[in-house]
């Protein structure tokens, strides 16, 4: 479900058509997640610890705002809940788009998680995925502990998704660390919602 953003009453509008005019309108920051919680609880209940923190970063989003605004035909809607369309790495080097449901419920969610993990890492190709605009586009690169990431982008195609990717977890003084970085359509959102959903999220992570 989704319902229309009055745009002459948001407290933003100004900063709305500022940033809508722009040919790059997205902003990205890249930060330190510490995950040493999140990985002793995950794999102390036998769970991918993939899901446990995609998990805990679709809640920290769906419960700020901004992260439900979508743009379509230059009107703004909030979604009810986002939910996640990553990318699945799969053993020959490849990966391909998946989408999964958000559920609050974490063993719901990671039952049909990991099925359609298990899907796109038993297939060939992109296999995109049946989503839409009410998605989340996650990437994971294991591979890399990066410090800053950009994205391939179609500036033909009107795309307002959040972009969050996660990197290599490290061993950092006793403590893991996991690189985050969050892309954002500043139309919709500035660095202050970045912030407070980086800030859940860790939350989350510490639970």
């Amino acid at each position: 479900m989704k319902q229309l953003l009055p745009l002459d009453t948001w407290v933003r509008k100004d900063h709305f058509e500022f940033f809508s005019r722009f040919e790059e309108p997205f902003f990205g920051v890249c930060t330190e997640i510490d995950c040493t919680r999140a990985y002793e609880q995950a794999k102390a209940g036998g769970h991918s610890f993939f899901l446990w923190y995609l998990h805990r970063s679709l809640a920290a989003a769906n419960a700020v705002a901004p992260f439900r605004y979508r743009i379509s035909e230059g009107q703004v809607w909030v979604y009810d809940q986002v939910h996640a369309s990553p990318t699945i790495n799969r053993p020959d080097g490849t990966f391909g788009f998946a989408y999964i449901d958000y559920h609050a419920d974490f063993p719901t969610f990671a039952t049909a998680g990991q099925q359609e993990t298990d899907r796109v890492r038993n297939s060939t190709g992109l296999v995109p995925a049946i989503s839409g605009e009410n998605v989340i586009h996650y990437s994971s690169l294991p591979w890399i502990n990066f410090t800053a990431v950009s994205h391939a982008r179609s500036f033909s195609f009107k795309d307002s998704c959040p972009k969050i990717s996660f990197g290599k977890m490290t061993d950092v003084h006793g403590r893991k660390r996991m690189p985050v970085s969050v892309h954002v359509h500043h139309a919709l959102m500035d660095g202050y919602h970045v912030g407070q959903y980086l800030e859940l999220f860790q939350e989350k992570m510490n639970e």
